[in-house]
């Protein structure tokens, strides 16, 4: 198992299958690349699934024993099922998605392989969730869930992003999946680094203090130094990464672009390595590299400003980019 020079294994790989999205979230950053998104139909740039398998039977070979699956929006992939049935078996298969396009394809999921999913879900509310997410497409997320739920997915997590707009609906949330079998509630913080609007962002301790007042118990997870809230049966997790050093410092993650590049980290693009035409030796290297290149975020690659805001630290603004292949 590699791992970087901050002693942190890496156990895990995020895969972009495309930046293609039905949805247009006000709050989206597209995996840290910023709105690259086009048209529906499929791109000449998009990894194939023979290129994605590739680089997965790669990783699985460093140790890497589980992968999920994002975009833009992954099920828009019809091949989806194929990528998965053909991911390493030593390693655990989960998937980011709206849901819209679950039902009628959960099963097929589930019988490929597919073991968790998350449902990005911000509001219960009709009207706010077309207003987030710039599609009318409310119901079928509804549809999409249930799907997910009786296909044996359970428990499915609701992604939820904090911020002004949603911090409202988070009552009602953690109520629904209280009463909800089957189903997590998911809050992750908004990222204004990467998205602008600084203004949209809400105090997360404010919500940690108000989830853990009401919880029956409280769990802190090893990963990402995250805490659980149990309350009335129900559980919600914050993804709080925005100042929390730990949150970065337990990070075992690398990433890998819809074209194909590795990347080390969501916030950076100054390191990203193309996979291209490589081999699977060009591959195993560039992954070395990728991973030894790897640099914590808040406090370290990422400095306050002194102003409320974030700059990168000189000291990486040099940081090789695309580094060459190794032969094979």
């Amino acid at each position: 198992m590699l791992e970087d020079g901050f002693g942190r294994e890496v156990t895990g790989v995020r895969v972009s299958l495309t930046d293609r999205c039905n949805f247009d979230c006000v709050y989206c950053h597209n995996e840290g690349l910023g709105d690259t998104r086009g048209p529906m139909a499929p791109r000449e740039g998009e990894m194939s699934a023979d290129d994605v398998v590739r680089f997965l039977d790669v990783a699985a070979g460093f140790g890497v024993d589980a992968v999920k699956f994002t975009g833009g929006e992954p099920m828009l992939r019809d091949d989806l099922e194929e990528i998965i049935a053909r991911t390493p078996d030593s390693m655990e298969v989960s998937m980011t998605t709206n849901g819209t396009f679950l039902p009628g394809r959960a099963d097929d999921l589930v019988d490929a392989g597919l073991e968790r999913v998350n449902v990005s879900q911000d509001a219960l509310d009709e009207d706010a969730f077309r207003e987030i997410t710039q599609a009318g497409a409310y119901e079928r997320v509804l549809e999409g869930v249930k799907a997910a739920v009786d296909a044996g997915l359970d428990p499915v997590k609701l992604n939820m992003v904090l911020f002004e707009e949603t911090k409202g609906y988070v009552p009602e949330m953690v109520e629904h999946v209280a009463e909800s079998d089957g189903l997590q509630l998911q809050l992750i913080e908004f990222m204004p680094e990467l998205v602008g609007k600084p203004e949209w962002a809400v105090d997360v301790d404010a919500v940690h203090e108000w989830l853990g007042e009401r919880a029956d118990r409280v769990e802190v997870r090893e990963m990402h130094d995250r805490k659980r809230y149990w309350i009335d049966g129900g559980m919600v997790e914050i993804v709080d990464p925005v100042g929390n050093e730990e949150f970065c410092a337990n990070c075992h993650r690398v990433r890998v672009t819809h074209e194909g590049y590795l990347k080390g980290c969501l916030n950076r693009n100054d390191d990203l390595r193309s996979m291209g035409e490589m081999t699977r030796g060009e591959i195993a290297s560039a992954f070395r590299e990728t991973v030894a290149n790897r640099v914590p975020y808040y406090g370290e690659y990422m400095v306050e400003d002194g102003d409320g805001g974030w700059r990168v630290n000189e000291k990486y603004l040099d940081a090789p980019a695309d580094a060459p292949p190794a032969n094979d």
